[in-house]
């Protein structure tokens, strides 16, 4: 498995599966469409977010969106995880962790100390995230009214 940039034609795909990706991440809270995609992901890419792709026999499997994010509070910035997803017929083959550890690398090298992501609460990557070492920060709850 190859895990890298993608070209452009590679990127292009991943923007048009980014939506069933938003809409598994969200449990199906959430399905938007490749318009809503393309405002949420190119502000992120103009101001040097990534993709970082794993692929196979040129089969993309998978992908991860990074860069950085500012702290509401103290105005540090820290690394981002803004999106992980694994293409639902390769899963369960620790594609996701691959994933997360060269995502993580490349934050270490882009100079950030510490890395963030945000998920929802019942997501079942919460497990991987805590194996990896990430803790709770912040919870953001909600009352449907």
């Amino acid at each position: 498995m190859d895990i890298r940039k993608p070209n452009d034609s590679e990127l292009k795909k991943v923007m048009l599966l980014s939506p069933q990706a938003v809409f598994d991440g969200t449990l199906g809270e959430v399905k938007p469409t490749n318009e809503k995609i393309k405002h949420l992901v190119e502000p992120l890419l103009e101001k040097g977010s990534y993709y970082l792709i794993a692929t196979e026999m040129d089969k993309l499997m998978g992908w991860i969106l990074i860069g950085a994010s500012k702290d509401q509070f103290t105005d540090k910035m820290s690394g981002f995880i803004y999106e992980l997803f694994v293409i639902e017929e390769f899963r369960g083959n620790g594609i996701s962790k691959r994933l997360m550890r060269t995502a993580i690398d490349h934050l270490r090298q882009d100079g950030y100390s510490e890395a963030r992501l945000s998920v929802f609460a019942e997501n079942q990557a919460i497990e991987l995230y805590e194996k990896m070492g990430f803790n709770i920060r912040a919870v953001t709850m909600s009352l449907p009214l």
